[in-house]
């Protein structure tokens, strides 16, 4: 008899805090909708602090090279399995939206954990045809103050910094930002 009340109670409390779990997760996501769809109008203008990259062939980019056309920068590493598994989002975004925006995929070469011939050799396994640059003096990690990765910048046609996120996102999420700085 007792054991069955501890299974009961035990039961009881795991499916409340299922329940609570749930109702909060609701929650959360309702306000991360809203807070995505307010953004434009809430947040102040910060001009995007330049950096500069290299492209395959050793030809430096500056983020301010782009400016006139919204940019979207991506900074990843080979090794990283979330900045992988948002990569064929990013592709189908630069399918659809490559005229519009500016996509900077920025491999992160440290030349330890990263290289970029393990990044090279991991894109050669791939079909993605997006434009890939390598941060190999750190420029553009140190002046965004990467530490995690992926995160992703938005930047407008003015130069404007719009949001920064860290952490893989769907496609669809991608999609919400690039209108963002569509607009």
């Amino acid at each position: 008899m007792k054991n069955q009340k501890m299974t009961i109670i035990l039961v009881v409390a795991i499916v409340v805090l299922l329940a609570g779990a749930g109702l909060l997760y609701n929650q959360f996501s309702d306000k991360v909708a809203q807070d995505l769809n307010a953004a434009d109008s809430t947040q102040t203008a910060a001009t995007a602090a330049d950096f500069t990259v290299f492209d395959a062939d050793g030809k430096a980019h500056k983020l301010s090279d782009y400016k006139g056309k919204p940019v979207v920068v991506n900074f990843w590493a080979s090794w990283c399995g979330p900045c992988k598994s948002e990569m064929p989002a990013f592709q189908a975004m630069w399918e659809q939206y490559g005229d519009e925006v500016e996509f900077l995929m920025v491999n992160l070469v440290d030349n330890a954990s990263e290289t970029v011939k393990s990044a090279q050799d991991f894109l050669a396994t791939t079909d993605y045809t997006f434009p890939v640059y390598f941060d190999t003096e750190q420029s553009a990690a140190y002046t965004y103050s990467i530490y995690s990765i992926p995160t992703t910048i938005f930047v407008d046609a003015d130069g404007n910094l719009v949001n920064s996120i860290k952490g893989a996102m769907p496609q669809a999420t991608l999609e919400q930002y690039i209108q963002q700085v569509l607009k």
